[in-house]
């Protein structure tokens, strides 16, 4: 599956940081972990660290995929405002699934600092109203996250104006954000996996999965098997491609990097995310080298060639919109790029088995846009449907509830 155009920036700033070896023979393993991304990468860890097993296959090079693709901005904060989520399914589970979001990246940081040098950074993340007509629906955002204990401020717009030398009418300023370059973070867990005894392959493709009620068989496609008592799917957005039933719609994002710039002329923004109400929304990090990354624009294109075609507009949108948040910043496109993602109705991701392959066979597809906190969530999740434990949030995240 073709998941990006253009030259995203982690591909670039890094290379290709390292080559796991093809698989050669057949294997036998307890879990099998279909997919070499973030996703995988956080899950084979959770897995390892319980003393399983684990054999991860990839069908490119490791991380190459959506993951060298991502924004990788951190947030409890997910595409369904709290005020809504809880409509759908109640306060109580909408306010444990942000809560859990918000652990998720205080999980990430020690994960981080355990990897090392995956230039991981804790962040403030502000949630701006695009327009004076969502001013009122932010507010009830603000006081229901509040009310749940998350740490926010609201900011009107005189506030944003003397803070942040922004135009807007209001926000919510969250303390718990963060930022990573995700591709360096995979390739670097996966390295330290594999040292601790994960075995891992790329350039390796899974053709078929066939359950038993005792194991699962997988052929490559080259014709070699893997036995494994669970497989674990987490190809990123390819995952649907082993479902009958469709479950979210794939979309295409768009995103450019600039050249450095000064700290001095960044100022608070060094250390804050960005995004607004608008949708779709137009969102800003930066990088560990102070480049600003601006992204957003996503449409409902799901076809490779055409969505090369349209970076360059796509860009030339983002840029004209973030120059008038920051019309004194250097904001040209040093690198440009589009990346494939998947959107669910509730922007809930999925965890767990589906009844189309039976309990040893589990899916995660960390959909939306936050996949990287969503599978630090999923991976205790995949280890408690292994081991057969209830987990809190199974029936938020499950299949069952579509």
């Amino acid at each position: 599956m073709d998941l990006k155009s253009g030259y995203p920036f982690w591909a670039i700033k890094n290379g290709l940081m390292y080559a796991f070896p093809q698989l050669e023979e057949n294997v036998a393993c307890d879990v099998l972990v279909v997919g070499g991304g973030i996703t995988a990468a956080l899950i084979a860890r959770t897995l390892a660290a319980a003393a399983l097993d684990v054999v991860i296959v990839e069908q490119r090079d490791v991380a190459w995929g959506s993951t060298a693709a991502s924004t990788a901005m951190l947030q409890y904060e997910i595409d369904s405002d709290l005020v809504d989520l809880a409509k759908r399914i109640g306060e109580p589970a909408a306010a444990q699934v942000y809560a859990a979001c918000a652990d998720a990246i205080t999980q990430l940081q020690a994960i981080a600092r355990e990897v090392g040098d995956v230039d991981f950074e804790t962040k403030r993340s502000l949630y701006a109203a695009s327009s004076w007509l969502h001013v009122g629906r932010l507010e009830k955002e603000f006081a229901i996250r509040r009310k749940h204990g998350l740490e926010v401020e609201w900011l009107s717009r005189r506030d944003l104006r003397e803070r942040f030398d922004i135009a807007c009418p209001g926000a919510i300023l969250s303390a718990l954000g963060a930022q990573v370059d995700p591709y360096r973070m995979a390739s670097r867990l996966l390295q330290k996996l594999r040292k601790t005894g994960v075995r891992i392959f790329d350039r390796t493709r899974i053709a078929s999965i066939k359950p038993s009620t005792r194991s699962v068989v997988c052929a490559t496609d080259s014709g070699l098997e893997i036995r494994a008592k669970h497989v674990v799917v987490a190809a990123g957005y390819a995952t649907q491609k082993w479902l009958n039933q469709s479950v979210a719609a794939n979309r295409s994002s768009y995103a450019y990097v600039t050249d450095p710039v000064r700290n001095d002329a960044l100022g608070i923004w060094r250390d804050t995310l960005f995004w607004e109400t608008a949708r779709p929304y137009l969102y800003a990090r930066t990088t560990a080298d102070s480049r600003l990354v601006v992204g957003g624009e996503d449409d409902a294109i799901d076809i490779p060639a055409r969505r090369d075609l349209r970076v360059a507009k796509k860009v030339a949108r983002l840029q004209k919109r973030a120059r008038r948040l920051w019309p004194s910043l250097n904001l040209d496109p040093a690198y440009a790029w589009a990346g494939t993602f998947a959107e669910t109705d509730d922007g809930l991701p999925f965890f767990g088995a589906h009844a189309q392959y039976g309990a040893r066979v589990l899916f995660a597809m960390a959909f939306g846009g936050n996949g990287i906190t969503y599978s630090a969530i999923g991976a205790d999740l995949i280890l408690a449907a292994i081991q057969r434990r209830k987990h809190p949030l199974a029936q938020c995240f499950g299949f069952e509830r579509i």
